[in-house]
């Protein structure tokens, strides 16, 4: 095992684990502050997808013009947002999208960007925002409950999904893939290497969603926090981590011994989800990300943060639909 790569995934995964409130400034943070206890799982009934609905024809709420910022109108939830701080759900434990810099004691990462300008669009201040961290499992519930405005952790846009909450239009497409360690033979999801052999995913996740319908070829193992699985991979308890691949380059930086392989498993679209009640600020938001891709703010930050991690093209995204199982 390699201990130096090992440690560092349990120290964040110990130290970060759970849901908790993290400020943006570092005086109002600390690793200690955001360990919490994991609460109980919330059973709600499962509602089936849309009739007829299909992921990558998902349609988001047509944006509208944005107001100058601190001068929301009345009767929005943008005005409601700006007599405080915008409340963001986010992940502290994955490296290029959403993490707690112990050294700069902020959250960093692509996503992490991404909802600083929602904030600058709204205060004319982008740090004016109190993070929320939670695991793959509490995004939905955290939305429906409103215990924060918008969730921005990955959060891939499904028909299923779009039944319980609203998304925005997509800001970053990815793709999922394998990561294996060193010397492993395996090179896809169907490589005999890896006949009833044990990979891991996030619990909740359309990742292990789509390792399910490869059983009983394979054997799902499902995690509470992403970084989990790489700990099982370096102890040896499972032979792959399924993933989206701007997840698991950061995987990489902290095992650099381990290597993404394979072609592309399914095409992941990453919204920012808010409660279906906000439909004004869908559009608004909406708005904030039309503005970031005409100024190439979105294309910037990806590589800024994500100069690894491939950006799928539309005949990428149309031989892996061809490829994945209906």
């Amino acid at each position: 095992m390699r201990r130096p790569a090992l440690v560092l995934v349990v120290c964040a995964t110990a130290a970060l684990g759970g849901c908790a409130k993290v400020s943006d400034h570092a005086q109002d943070s600390s690793l200690a502050a955001l360990a919490t206890e994991e609460p109980a799982p919330v059973v709600r009934k499962q509602l089936p997808a849309r009739p007829g609905c299909r992921g990558d024809r998902i349609q988001s709420l047509a944006p509208r013009p944005l107001p100058e910022p601190g001068h929301m109108p009345a009767g929005t939830y943008m005005r409601t947002i700006q007599r405080r701080k915008l409340i963001v759900g986010v992940d502290q434990n994955s490296l290029g999208l959403g993490y707690y810099d112990p050294d700069s004691r902020r959250m960093e990462g692509f996503d992490i960007d991404v909802v600083r300008e929602v904030a600058r669009a709204i205060f004319g201040d982008p740090h004016r925002i109190l993070f929320k961290a939670m695991s793959t499992q509490q995004r939905e519930s955290a939305i429906e409950d409103g215990d924060v405005d918008i969730v921005a952790s990955a959060f891939s846009i499904t028909c299923k999904r779009i039944r319980r909450m609203t998304f925005s239009s997509v800001y970053l497409r990815t793709q999922q893939k394998l990561l294996v360690t060193e010397g492993s033979n395996v090179t896809s999801l169907s490589d005999p290497d890896l006949l009833h052999k044990k990979v891991c995913a996030t619990n909740k996740s359309t990742s292990i969603e789509r390792l399910e319908l490869e059983k009983p070829r394979i054997v799902p193992v499902p995690v509470k926090l992403r970084p989990d699985c790489l700990v099982l991979l370096q102890e040896g308890a499972v032979s792959a981590i399924s993933s989206d691949d701007a997840i698991l380059v950061g995987f990489k930086k902290q095992d650099p011994q381990a290597n993404i392989v394979g072609g592309c498993l399914q095409i992941e679209r990453y919204g920012l989800a808010i409660n279906k009640r906000n439909r004004d600020f869908v559009r608004f938001v909406n708005g904030v990300l039309a503005r970031m891709r005409r100024n190439g703010k979105l294309t910037q930050l990806r590589e800024k943060h994500l100069p690894d991690a491939d950006a799928p093209s539309d005949a990428d995204a149309a031989r892996c639909a061809r490829q994945a199982p209906p």
